[in-house]
């Protein structure tokens, strides 16, 4: 999901898959013997497939760099054809930045820079723009390291490293950005640099945060921790009626504002549920910790909820929880990742002011009734991302170029279309724009109160 925004040169106008720029693309890139493919290409409707079927867009060119010198002069390549230059690290960008969001641009995959190491001195890891987040949990975990990051194992870390980072361990650890130590990154004037808080401090600063808009990170030296010995995943689920699950969710913000540990991460996920006016409730997360301290932690949130029938928990090593939240592996060599068509929004609240219980029931009646009948297949999730021994909260505004250091939940609404197959419908959009709207009426009413 490496999303580059930063303009090397005006595109321009007419058609960018014209002959002759066409084929001067390509004889200039074959010229400096860098891999790319071209429309028309075996292999070029493919690489230019995007994660999110709703979008369809045509590349110049995809390039395929093996290193930081390739890429600097795929830029400079890039600005003496008039191109727009991004790059893609693991593609999965919601609406498809990684291929440049438009017709005509020159792609930067970087699926070929996939080393990485750990220093057994420092614990500190190098790793290259073009890991999947599934590749660089097994290297750590072999190494007896850990990073804060996602659960999709698909997802590139080249992306997750430039806007945040945000999984079960960020409460513990923070987000990806915060173990940063260096980046090392090309400029889009082809200038390759190494910024760290001491070298190149600004663009350190900006390159945590929004690093697209300023060059193409090749790699991230990060601080790695000690992968913890017993992780618990645990996921419980219930049908709950209107009333119950707006209960359910004050409960889970109540819960949310107490001491919890940093170790505990968790979310509530709902969706569809069983009969119009109810939906299926589900708490799932990780406890970072022995196994025993789950229990009296989790004691306060279950007595406010009903009794549950349908439950999982499972303690094991952390690589084994990992691969649990995968839902069943991290191997993303084996086979190919998969592709979606979907619509997606998201929404941030803050700490200071929590959502109250009217602003809620009006969004669970939206979702228990019109989510039961939509065609869509939907979720809505509530991460717990703050709290009072949020690690991401702890971090200073003016750290990094990272903006929101002061939220409870982060909210994700999704929708896709049936079967995950495209066309998606116009009324999907309809259907997640009011669970969205409704969902900002609950912010805005808990703001105004």
């Amino acid at each position: 999901m490496y999303t580059s925004v930063f303009t090397l040169a005006i595109a321009i106008s007419g058609s960018l898959g014209s002959a002759v720029l066409s084929n001067d693309l390509k004889s200039v890139l074959h010229s400096q013997r860098i891999n790319a493919s071209f429309p028309g290409d075996p292999f070029y409707a493919s690489a230019s497939s995007a994660f999110n079927q709703r979008f369809t867009f045509r590349p110049a060119a995809i390039t395929f760099p093996k290193n930081a010198e390739e890429i600097s002069e795929i830029i400079q390549i890039g600005a003496s054809q008039k191109l727009n230059v991004v790059a893609r690290s693991g593609g999965h960008s919601y609406i498809a930045n990684g291929l440049g969001g438009t017709d005509g641009c020159l792609v930067v995959d970087l699926r070929y820079l996939g080393n990485i190491a750990v220093d057994a001195a420092t614990n500190i890891a190098t790793i290259e723009s073009g890991n999947s987040l599934g590749s660089v949990i097994t290297s750590l975990t072999n190494a007896g390291r850990a990073l804060p990051h996602g659960v999709c194992p698909y997802v590139g870390i080249g992306g997750h490293a430039s806007f945040g980072g945000f999984g079960f361990t960020s409460r513990m650890w923070g987000l990806t950005i915060d173990t940063i130590q260096a980046v090392n990154t090309v400029l889009a004037n082809g200038t390759i640099i190494r910024a760290t808080a001491e070298n190149h401090p600004d663009l350190f600063w900006g390159l945590r945060g929004s690093a697209s808009s300023f060059g193409i990170t090749t790699s991230i030296e990060v601080a790695t921790q000690p992968a913890p010995s017993s992780v618990t995943i645990f996921r419980y689920t219930w049908d709950l009626s209107v009333s119950a699950a707006v209960l359910g969710l004050s409960a889970f913000q109540a819960f949310a504002e107490t001491n919890i540990p940093k170790h505990f991460g968790g979310e509530i996920n709902l969706s569809r549920g069983p009969s119009a006016g109810t939906v299926t409730f589900v708490l799932l997360g990780g406890w970072y910790a022995p196994a025993e301290g789950l229990g009296s932690t989790l004691a306060p949130l279950l007595s406010q909820l009903p009794d549950v029938s349908k439950f999982f928990i499972q303690t094991g090593t952390y690589l084994k929880s990992a691969i649990i939240l995968a839902n069943g592996s991290i191997d993303t060599r084996s086979a190919p990742d998969g592709h979606d068509t979907f619509y997606a929004k998201s929404l941030m609240t803050p700490e200071r002011e929590p959502i109250s219980e009217k602003a809620l029931l009006a969004f669970v009646k939206y979702i228990a009734n019109e989510g039961f009948t939509s065609q869509m297949e939907w979720f809505v999730q509530f991460e717990l991302y703050g709290g009072k021994n949020s690690v991401i909260n702890s971090v200073a505004l003016d750290a990094t170029a990272f903006a929101h250091r002061s939220s409870l939940f982060t909210i994700q609404f999704y929708a896709s279309a049936p079967g995950k197959a495209p066309p998606f419908p116009s009324h999907g959009f309809t259907f997640l724009d009011g669970m969205s709207y409704e969902a900002r009426l609950l912010l805005l009413t808990t703001l105004n109160r």
